[in-house]
């Protein structure tokens, strides 16, 4: 060996592969390392320009990004590329759309249009509702001004009825066997006691059928005798002895007229519920009770009744003027929709939807007396002390 083999630096080329061959972990130095040899080295695997935490909020994190070029001045030669392309035409290449990060699934939000909104829903047949209505009211009206005792028989017909389905309904969903027969004749007599003789006779024929209810129960055994007769007294209340009042009204000199205002007041106060609630509500009345019914309902209902009630006791009652039509309005709308939650949550107690099915668009007899039932006294004291008992 000399001197000059080993002291003296090697010249360019001096290593390439025809002198030894490529020697892996060697580095080439200085301008030994040109365009031409570095097609023989090891390639580089790229890294795709993928955040790596999504979104334009990681902005701070693309200095740290590598893809493409090592360097940005870098061109790739014009040779054939290795088997690492960099060509964006390579289906390696994360610009490529064949590559597997570009084979991701569209978001199904993007791709399906947004739903059209629904309409609201009347939530009834309302073609069979107000059929019904109508001739319902044809049958009240007429009877009411040809004889009024045909209108009591009428009254007693639907307390007779509002008995049947309530009872029935106790008996399906809750096995309570409240006696329908004693009801029955003691709710019929109440009525009639109540035309004939007033408050007095009402009371009277009242305490006689819960005493009939306890004493027509005892026939049977004595299992689930307490929840029986207490159910059948709370029905001989809530039914015909409410429904009483409505007698009780038709006995004053234009008995006629105070039951149509009681009636109409009735009506419109439901109605006005129902138009705004469906077109305005909102805001949940009682959701835990009835779900449909809401505050602009119950406003609309407020507002209804008092200008029907004002126009009612101006025109149709004696002696009424339209101020004591406002708060008659008002205590309907009121006593009008407790009557109805308070229906409801018998309904929702017993899991059912509608009292029977009597009534197309309306449900059953009850579901169309529960808001008249408790409105009934309520009018009847009201007139009483506005223009006395005529």
């Amino acid at each position: 060996m000399n001197d000059s083999s080993w002291g003296a630096p090697p010249q360019a080329g001096y290593w390439g592969p025809s002198d030894r061959g490529p020697v892996q972990g060697d580095a080439p130095a200085g301008p030994a390392y040109d365009a031409h040899h570095a097609q023989q080295t090891r390639p580089m695997p790229i890294v795709p320009d993928v955040p790596a935490h999504g979104g334009d909020q990681d902005d701070d994190r693309g200095a740290a990004r590598t893809g493409g070029p090592l360097f940005r001045d870098e061109t790739p030669p014009p040779s054939t590329p290795p088997p690492f392309q960099t060509s964006s035409q390579h289906p390696q290449h994360p610009q490529h759309p064949q590559h597997p990060l570009n084979q991701q699934e569209p978001m199904t939000s993007a791709a399906q249009p947004a739903p059209a909104p629904q309409k609201k829903s009347a939530g009834r047949d309302l073609g069979a509702a107000i059929g019904v209505g109508v001739g319902l009211g044809v049958v009240i009206v007429a009877s009411l001004f040809v004889v009024k005792a045909v209108f009591v028989g009428v009254i007693t017909v639907a307390v007779v009825v509002g008995l049947w389905e309530l009872t029935s309904r106790l008996a399906e969903r809750k096995d309570i066997k409240a006696p329908l027969v004693p009801l029955a004749v003691g709710g019929a007599a109440m009525v009639v006691a109540g035309y004939v003789r007033g408050p007095e006779g009402a009371w009277v024929a009242m305490a006689l059928t819960a005493l009939a209810v306890l004493v027509w129960r005892m026939t049977e055994p004595p299992e689930g005798y307490l929840k029986d007769v207490t159910a059948g007294v709370f029905a001989a209340f809530y039914i015909p002895f409410l429904a009483t009042f409505v007698a009780m009204m038709l006995t004053a000199d234009d008995g006629a007229w105070r039951v149509l205002t009681f009636l109409l007041l009735a009506v419109v106060s439901d109605t006005g519920a129902y138009a705004v609630g469906w077109r305005f509500g909102t805001h949940k009345l009682a959701p835990r009770i009835s779900p449909g019914k809401t505050r602009e309902g119950l406003l609309g209902a407020v507002a209804f009744a008092m200008v029907a009630g004002a126009l009612c006791m101006q025109f149709l009652i004696d002696d009424g003027t339209w101020w004591q039509g406002l708060i008659v309005g008002f205590a309907v709308a009121a006593s009008a929709t407790l009557g109805d939650l308070g229906e409801s949550m018998i309904k929702r107690d017993l899991g059912i939807k509608d009292m029977g099915t009597l009534l197309p668009g309306h449900g059953g007899i009850m579901d169309r007396l529960d808001s008249l039932l408790p409105t009934a006294p309520v009018v009847w004291l009201l007139l009483v002390l506005f223009v006395g008992s005529g």
